[in-house]
């Protein structure tokens, strides 16, 4: 695979440049013959989640195809299922540039994108148009001007507009980079949420005559008690999965490195354990009563079944895909 031959001058420019260079020239060659210079052969290793089938157990992470744009170019380096979002009803800048930051002596990512992109109806635009049969989850958010208590209203919003077109729906409440957003998190806010979203999700499985399962997206930055409250909430209302976890506040294991003090969310190694003590944490709080999809600091088979011990069902990656490229993929099925 050529993308460790080529990483190196891809790290000499900015995070944000080579990003959308990437994106662009993923989503052009998707489904064309070029998809050759990433196309990998994977291993089946089906497994059942939510009632979903899939074909293996390591999807991409939300936030690399924010606009759904490149969901066939994934799809042909083997990922098991493909997550596409953070997406808002209307579209956003997010925040100010720079706001992506490398940290390779940590295998890091700090980010305070703002939950940019272009739209719900860009987003269900490039869905159509790729016309993939695999398994697609659709990650949602509400956007930065909307009031905290009018959040629910931006998630229905765009789970109507989803909800056709996704195999799941993430639910992000813990990105730290949209102000107030995690608050959603916690009590009485929470549980109003989920009973709005659980509403929806039965009318609209009426609608299309389908259930699309909806999971949860939390923080790595929680006590335990806070987990068991979430794990309560989410039990009581009957969602069907939580994704544990999304990028950190903490600078633990950075410290002292160049960047290592910006602000935003801190992805990469130094959140695996974090990200893996909740998710035994919520394993122990759920009692198998819905699935878990780990990620967080995911570089290796290794990594991956260390999640899958803590009490996850599926795996996710992104900043160690960024750092490793589509050969990350393969590895992790293989020693899954």
């Amino acid at each position: 695979m050529f993308y460790p031959a080529i990483r190196k001058l891809l790290f000499q420019f900015d995070a944000e440049t080579i990003h959308e260079l990437t994106i662009k020239g993923l989503k052009s060659t998707g489904k064309s013959p070029l998809n050759v210079f990433y196309k990998q052969q994977v291993q089946d290793k089906p497994v059942t989640v939510m009632g979903i089938k899939f074909p293996n157990s390591v999807g991409l992470a939300a936030g690399l195809d924010k606009n759904g744009e490149c969901i066939n170019a994934f799809a042909a380096m083997g990922f098991g299922f493909v997550e596409v979002g953070t997406v808002t009803p209307r579209p956003q800048a997010g925040n100010d540039k720079p706001r992506i930051f490398r940290l390779p002596k940590a295998n890091a990512v700090i980010n305070r994108m703002g939950f940019n992109n272009k739209g719900v109806d860009y987003l269900v635009s490039q869905v159509q148009a790729a016309n993939f049969k695999g398994v697609l989850g659709i990650n949602i958010g509400k956007n930065k001007d909307t009031p905290e208590e009018n959040a629910k209203d931006d998630y229905i919003h765009c789970m109507r507009k989803v909800y056709d077109f996704a195999t799941y729906i993430t639910v992000n409440i813990s990105s730290p980079n949209t102000p107030g957003l995690r608050s959603l998190q916690y009590g009485d806010a929470l549980d109003e949420l989920l009973v709005a979203l659980k509403s929806e999700q039965k009318v609209l499985s009426e609608k299309y005559g389908k259930y699309v399962p909806v999971a949860v997206k939390i923080a790595p930055d929680l006590t335990a008690d806070e987990v068991k409250s979430i794990a309560k909430s989410l039990i009581d209302n009957e969602i069907d999965g939580v994704i544990a976890t999304n990028t950190t506040l903490s600078r633990e294991g950075v410290e002292g490195l160049e960047f290592g003090d910006e602000q935003g969310g801190l992805s990469g190694q130094p959140v695996k354990e974090k990200s893996t003590l909740v998710i035994k944490l919520l394993s122990e709080a759920l009692d198998n009563k819905l699935p878990i999809i780990g990620v967080g600091g995911i570089a290796s088979s290794d990594d991956a079944n260390e999640k899958l011990q803590a009490g996850a069902s599926l795996v996710q990656v992104y900043t160690g895909f960024i750092y490793q490229g589509p050969e990350l993929v393969k590895e992790i099925v293989n020693g899954l």
